[in-house]
């Protein structure tokens, strides 16, 4: 907890000026607050002797010019400190992306997406009373115990020890009562409220699969049970806040009665003019502003460390890739060759790639099939560098890819996956993530040789039509469409196709195919796929199976052998045979 704490405190950092400025402008509102009262108190006393006005002139002026103050200082206050904790939350929200997005794909499998968008939303908005609750307060109370003990000593010297006693005493009692009641309870709140926005998080994304297999009710019983948890926990947040007030309260007006008892017996002695009585009382009063806040900043403390551990647990954890510190120029030319790769994924014994060669010259087109589970996804995720390679090599223009930028290794591949993401944006603003200055004849041109364009020409806004979160707005042979067409759009170097028209009719597979044909002048292509449908034209073909390259050749060589390829190509014939219209 403590190396979360200086963790925080080095966050915060940068915005030590501001904060310094909004401490600084707390205590002069406390301050007013004190200065109101007390001379307030004492223009009070000194007018029931019947003294000149002019005597009284003075205090006059103190209390118009306390209680504007006051007014004033609280509402610079809030809007510094609050404008400092919004600068501090971006700031925060950057810093967590920024460590977030290198451990994606692969560190990030273990955890739930609900998961990571509670870490990111609810733990760094808990975040956002660290300075205005956690710092701020202590550094307040401890300047106005000290102005406390030096105006306590201007009227006697043992009120000059009294008055900052009764306050570190009061402190010390409130923050010791939440820090044991609040200790286990924060960071039980922190966990259970991320725990029920998960399951929130995951019952509306499947919403669908619950009712189709009529869940609903069994998936609400859950979520009903979860939040009776948080339910329960909020309670005893609220007992021990309503508590930590009550005796806020009675400290105190405790507190203020030892002061005013010590000075009426120093009056009594002679030693403090009466008529200071109740301006050392109202003072006292006052100046617990300072102190009330400490037990919510030990609350907030706790929960604040809590969701900064659960930040920490994502933002230390290391990329399953690094980029090299000096890394190599990106090159010149773009052929790929892979020799003898290996890779096991963590907890395998078995390895997903085995001993995997294969050579892409520039321009042409190499096909990538097998069985489901052959290695096909993972080799797609080593040539992106998402995941490192145990053994072997990947070269790209004849440099290791190891030596490469990962941003300057993903630049060379126009990627389209099996599985498409869509961001909720328009079909524009889809398409321009892969070419920011794309003219508009150049998105319809992709669109076009997508298969795409009179489908995007007849929705209602045509390009600046929302598709929706996830692109649900579309069917998927759309999405994989859109998809191709922000691929073609790159023009990178080399055409990576995932499964690209898995959910595409037979007819419009074909005119795809016919279209990538077309590119070949421009393009490598490499194409990794189960459905063996236009392959014909391709240079080479890899056949893997279980992570061996199995078969290797062109369309007809590999017929020709009667091997793994001849039989996946007469058996999706035969289904094709099986499910054509009479």
């Amino acid at each position: 907890m403590t190396a979360a704490f200086r963790r925080l405190l080095v966050l915060a950092w940068p915005f030590r000026t501001q904060m310094g400025v909004a401490a600084l402008l707390g205590l002069a509102t406390v301050s007013s607050s004190i200065g109101l009262l007390a001379t307030s108190a004492y223009l009070i006393s000194a007018a029931a002797l019947h003294p000149s006005i002019a005597e009284l002139q003075v205090a006059i002026v103190g209390v118009r010019f306390f209680g504007i103050s006051r007014g004033v200082f609280r509402y610079l206050e809030r809007l510094v400190s609050h404008s400092v904790t919004f600068r501090l939350l971006a700031h925060i929200r950057v810093w967590f992306y920024q460590a977030l997005e290198p451990l994606a794909p692969a560190r990030l499998l273990s955890y739930r997406s609900g998961d990571l968008l509670s870490r990111a939303v609810s733990d760094v908005e808990t975040l956002e009373t660290f300075f205005l609750r956690v710092l701020a307060p202590p550094a307040v109370a401890v300047a106005v115990t000290l102005g406390m003990g030096l105006f306590g000593l201007g009227f006697h010297r043992r009120l000059g020890l009294l008055l900052p006693t009764v306050l570190v005493a009061t402190a010390t009692l409130l923050t010791l009562f939440a820090y044991l009641w609040n200790r286990k309870l924060g960071p039980q709140l922190v966990t259970v409220r991320s725990q029920l926005r998960t399951l929130l998080i995951d019952s509306v994304q499947g919403a669908a699969e619950l009712t189709a297999f009529g869940a609903s009710e069994r998936q609400l019983q859950v979520i009903q049970k979860r939040e009776a948890t948080y339910r329960r926990l909020q309670k005893r947040a609220s007992l021990a806040e309503a508590t930590q007030n009550g005796l806020g309260v009675l400290t105190t007006n405790g507190g203020m009665w030892i002061v005013l008892v010590v000075a009426v017996f120093l009056a009594n002695a002679g030693e403090l003019d009466p008529l200071n009585l109740a301006t050392l009382a109202l003072a006292a009063l006052a100046s617990f502003e300072a102190v009330l806040p400490l037990p919510q900043a030990t609350q907030s403390l706790t929960e604040n460390l809590a969701a900064a551990q659960r930040l920490l647990e994502i933002v230390d954890a290391k990329p399953a890739v690094q980029d090299p510190r000096q890394p190599e120029p990106p090159p010149n030319r773009y052929s790929l060759d892979v020799r003898d790769l290996r890779f096991h994924y963590d907890g395998q014994s078995s390895p997903a790639l085995d001993g995997v060669s294969f050579s892409l010259p520039e321009r042409a087109k190499l096909a990538v099939v097998g069985p489901s589970g052959a290695g096909k996804s993972t080799l797609v995720n080593l040539l992106l560098r998402f995941w490192d390679y145990s053994e072997g090599e990947i070269r790209l223009g004849g440099v290791d890819v190891r030596h490469l930028n990962g941003d300057d290794v993903r630049r060379a591949f126009g990627v389209v996956s099996q599985s498409t993401y869509l961001f909720n944006a328009t079909v524009r603003e889809n398409l321009l993530l892969a070419r920011p200055n794309a003219r508009e004849e150049e998105l319809r041109e992709a669109l076009r040789q997508a298969e795409v364009l009179d489908f995007v020409l007849s929705l209602p806004k045509g390009l600046d039509t929302p598709v929706g979160e996830h692109g649900l707005r579309l069917s998927g042979g759309e999405r994989q469409r859109l998809a191709l067409a922000r691929a073609l759009l790159q023009q990178a170097p080399i055409l990576l196709l995932d499964e690209p028209t898995a959910n595409l009719d037979a007819l419009t597979e074909r005119r795809i195919f016919q279209t990538l044909q077309r590119l070949q002048r421009k393009q490598s292509l490499l194409l990794i796929t189960h459905r063996l449908v236009g392959l014909e034209t391709f240079d080479q073909i890899l056949v893997l199976d279980r992570g061996r390259v199995v078969e290797q050749g062109t369309h007809q060589e590999l017929l020709k052998m009667g091997g793994l390829y001849w039989r996946m190509w007469h058996l999706q014939h035969q289904i094709f045979e099986m499910t054509r219209p009479l």
